[in-house]
């Protein structure tokens, strides 16, 4: 048991928490073995998603605070409504970080690409028909660096794979006419730095498609005890 694990279950204790209805249990990320669908589920709020089995291998582990639990629980519900989730905050905060430990904790795989105002339309459109065939996660940092024209066809591409996810299909076709076998599991996250000089102001309809959360406070990096 680590230490976090440890201070939950003294909450949980001091707070006389008994019923697994309430918040103070349901906001924490479960796992659990179903056995109708013999395999692990992870729980979260109203949120129910599939182990994800991807090897990580050894590496750092987060620093778990209060606001780790708040952008987790913001991420979990985005997927929930098949959304995406947009952390925003200065630099330092831990935007990229929490969602890489996250997907890490349900073993998904998370590509995380650095954006610039040189990525245009056909090479987003390459990465989001990737994801949604893989059914991987991809982070992009720093989403507001590319140019608002392009961003005005991302919104589009990415509408088109999220409404596919929620009338269950298995197949869809992309805004350049291509149809992609659809993976549910696929999860689309951006990172903005607001008001920094050279940043555009997401349009409205992409805006929609995610779930913010402002990150605020410093997070720690540390490496395995």
């Amino acid at each position: 048991m680590c230490i976090r694990d440890r201070d939950i279950i003294d909450n949980f204790v001091r707070d006389s928490v008994l019923d697994a209805k309430e918040f103070a249990w349901e906001s924490q990320l479960r796992f659990s073995w179903d056995r109708h669908e013999d395999d692990i589920v992870i729980n979260q709020c109203t949120g129910r998603f599939n182990f994800g089995y991807e090897y990580m291998g050894l590496n750092g582990r987060l620093v778990i605070t209060g606001l780790t639990d708040r952008c987790y629980m913001t991420i979990t519900t985005a997927l929930t409504y098949m959304l995406g989730a947009a952390p925003a905050g200065p630099a330092g905060t831990g935007k990229t970080e929490t969602t890489k430990d996250l997907a890490k904790a349900i073993a998904m795989q998370c590509v995380v690409f650095n954006c610039s105002d040189g990525l245009d339309y056909l090479a987003m459109a390459k990465f989001f028909k990737g994801l949604a065939a893989s059914g991987a996660w991809a982070c992009f940092d720093e989403f507001n660096r590319i140019d608002l024209e392009v961003l005005s066809v991302v919104a589009q591409q990415v509408m088109s794979v999220l409404d596919a996810m929620k009338h269950f299909r298995t197949n869809f076709q992309f805004t350049d006419g291509t149809v992609v076998d659809l993976n549910r599991e696929v999860g689309f996250f951006i990172t903005m730095n607001p008001g920094y000089a050279g940043r555009q102001a997401l349009p409205e309809n992409l805006k929609a498609l995610f779930r913010g959360v402002m990150m605020m406070t410093c997070l720690l990096y540390t490496s395995d005890a």
